[in-house]
This record gives structure tokens, C-alpha cells and sequence, in this order.
């Protein structure tokens, strides 16, 4: 599993920086972590981060928020831009941009993701059996873009087209010396892959990183054609998160999630199971098939009732999946769960937007994670 742990260098440097140095940052840190700005004031957060993974050794980077309301106008929905870049010490990097913005009156949405990445990663093979142990690091340069254009049909009904575009070039695997020999999987000398349909979401939510209560639910097609793809597929993707309050501060959250592919679809656009959101405690991609069913529940205590201090909360969160070829009875025969809680910092009081740390544990081992937002 990919195990993360990040943390701000902003300590190192207030206690290694000139007097300069000590002084800017010691600000920056007192105006983040004391927030008086007026609630309809556009907020953006820039940090180093340091982080280590067995496959990249130590990473070195730089994460960014930018949270606003459309016109400054806070009946209008929060949106946001986030950013992180790394360098590693194996010379690999990577830049990810993620955006869920509305425009005034939340008339069109845009909700989209990029990643530019040079990344080694652990492929199991294919399906519920595949082994715990990697049977290949598979090393590659990748650019995947997906963008959502919506336009409101109705309230809080959008309809409109979503594009995703992935790349895969420079494919090389190295084998587990441990690993049997096995057959190289669809797209293992690399693809490019333009996916044109359409979506229809519903989403009443008024903060994306931290839903209070609302709904938000997609359903999408996406028909990946051999004129413009390496690879003829088709893929159906069927999200739906549920939040309701408990209490005067207390969250309940709710995650549906199907994935469905027909066609020939490469492996690193099966359907992936694991990561920083659904499935925590898994690496991405540790099982991977034709179609995916996961689902997930979280509590939070936002903020807990401490006494002291209103800003730090916590969560506790559980969920389920099974990856499988087909739809036949028999292909449906194993699930794996996952486990865990972590703590929450009310990083942005006034616009109610928390950091978190988790830790998760499955029947493989456990993971950890840090990242502004909750996880969905």
C-alpha cells in the first residue's frame, strides 16, 4: 500500500531561517491559523510539504488552496482550486490541480482534475485474486485531464459534457524478482485515450470540502473511440454521497460508487480500487477490474466538544468493495473493507473548511493521509 506522510516544513524554516525569514512566516502562520477575514474575502494557502513513499523514496513539494464564493456573494456556493507538486529523490515529480468552481447563481459548474506525473506504480494484476505482493513496479510518464462542463437544467439539476483525456508513454516493467511470470496486461506499452459523453448531476451542497448537508449524485458516460484512442472502450461511472446533520455539529456522510467498463479497456483505466478518498488504506489500483461496486460511511464530530478550543474535530469511517470482470453471479465473490478515523483542524473558521489526518487499516496493512478537505 502507498503509504504518505506529509508534514509542513514551515517549523524547519521559522527555526533554521534568517530574522527575515522568521518574521514572514511566523505571520503567515499567525493569520492562518487565526482567521478574521471577512467571509466573502477569496483565501489562498500555500505550504511546503515533505513526504515519503517506498517507491519514491523522500518527496520534496508545495501544496495550494484557493477557496472563493462567485461575486463575493456567499449565497453562492464555495469553490475551489488546489494544487500540489513534488520532486523526488529517485528524479521523479508530479503536478495535480483539482477545481470544483460555480459561477454567480450557480448557473454552470465546473468540476474537473489534472495530473502530469512521472510515478512509479504497483501493478497486482487483474481481478480479486491478484496477489498481495506486487508483481510489477511499472514505471511511466502520465497526463491525465478530466473536465466536466455543467449547465443548470433546474435547480441544483446539471446536465452538460465531460471529457477525459490519459496518456501513458514511457512504459517500462520492472518485475518482482519474487513475482511468477505473468502476461503483460492491455496498455502496457503505453496509450492515448480521448473519452467524449455526458453527465448528469444533481448537487445541492454548498461547501464541497466540508458538505454540513445535501446531496450531490453523477451519472456519466464516457465513449472512449478507436478514431481518437488507442483503445476502443466504454466507461459508465455512477457516484452518489449523501450528508446529513446529527446534532447541532455532527456529520453523517454516505458514498455510493459504480464503475462499469465494456470494450478493451488497459489496465491503468480499469476500474481502480484504493486511494486518498474511497477505500483509504488501499494503494490505488491494488485490485482493478472491468467494473467496481464500493461504498462508505463516515461519522464526524465537527468539532468535538473539547472545551478548550472549537476548532479541532475528528471522524471514524468504514466502507466495502469488490472489483469483477462481468456481471455473472460467480464473478462476485469476494470483498475487502477498510477502517479507520482521524483527527480534523478547523484550518479556515470562516469558511468552516478543516484539514484532516487519517488513519486507515485493512486486511493488508493500514495507511495515512493528509490533506485539506474532507476525503468526500
Amino acid at each position: 500500500m502507498y503509504k504518505k506522510l506529509i508534514c509542513s516544513l514551515a517549523l524547519i524554516i521559522l527555526s533554521q531561517g534568517d530574522v527575515f525569514s522568521q518574521n514572514f512566516f511566523t505571520r503567515y502562520l499567525s493569520n492562518l491559523l487565526n482567521d478574521t477575514s471577512e467571509v466573502s474575502r477569496p483565501q489562498f494557502l500555500v505550504y511546503p510539504t515533505l513526504a515519503y513513499a517506498p517507491e519514491t523514496s523522500w518527496e520534496i513539494g508545495f501544496s495550494s488552496l484557493y477557496v472563493y464564493y462567485a461575486n463575493r456573494d456567499t449565497s453562492n456556493r464555495l469553490s475551489e482550486i488546489n494544487g500540489f507538486t513534488f520532486v523526488t529523490l529517485e528524479n521523479q515529480f508530479g503536478i495535480w490541480f483539482d477545481h470544483a468552481n460555480y459561477t454567480d447563481r450557480d448557473k454552470w459548474f465546473f468540476l474537473g482534475r489534472l495530473r502530469i506525473q512521472s510515478f512509479p506504480l504497483k501493478y497486482h494484476g487483474i481481478g480479486m485474486e491478484a496477489p498481495e505482493e506486487y508483481l510489477s513496479l511499472v514505471d511511466a510518464n502520465q497526463i491525465m485531464l478530466k473536465e466536466r462542463v455543467l449547465r443548470e437544467l433546474r435547480k441544483n439539476l446539471y446536465f452538460g459534457l465531460e471529457f477525459d483525456f490519459q496518456r501513458m508513454s514511457g512504459v517500462s516493467f520492472k518485475d518482482s524478482p519474487e513475482a511468477p511470470v505473468f502476461e503483460r496486461p492491455l496498455g502496457s506499452e503505453g496509450s492515448n485515450n480521448l473519452g467524449i459523453g455526458a453527465g448528469l448531476v444533481y448537487d445541492d451542497r454548498h461547501n464541497v470540502l466540508n458538505v454540513r448537508k445535501g446531496n450531490f449524485s453523477e451519472l456519466a458516460l464516457l465513449r472512449y473511440s478507436g478514431a481518437l484512442s488507442t483503445f476502443d472502450f466504454t466507461t459508465v461511472i455512477s457516484d452518489t454521497r449523501i450528508f446529513r446533520p446529527i446534532g447541532k455539529t455532527n456529520v453523517l456522510a454516505l458514498q455510493f460508487l459504480g464503475q462499469f467498463n465494456w470494450g478493451n479497456v488497459p489496465f491503468n483505466q480499469m476500474a481502480l480500487m484504493g486511494g486518498d478518498s474511497m477505500m483509504r488504506g488501499y494503494y490505488l489500483g491494488r485490485f482493478r477490474d472491468n467494473n467496481q461496486l464500493a461504498t462508505q460511511v463516515e461519522y464526524r464530530f465537527l468539532p468535538l466538544p473539547l472545551g478548550f478550543t472549537d476548532r479541532i474535530g475528528a471522524a471514524a469511517f468504514a466502507g466495502a468493495a469488490t472489483v469483477f470482470p462481468d456481471f455473472s453471479k460467480a464473478s462476485i465473490h469476494k470483498v475487502v473493507w477498510t477502517a479507520g478515523g482521524g483527527l480534523r483542524f478547523l484550518l479556515f473558521p470562516q469558511k468552516d473548511i478543516y484539514t484532516r489526518f487519517d488513519v486507515a487499516f485493512t486486511q493488508e496493512g493500514s495507511g495515512f493521509y493528509l490533506f485539506i478537505g474532507e476525503a468526500f
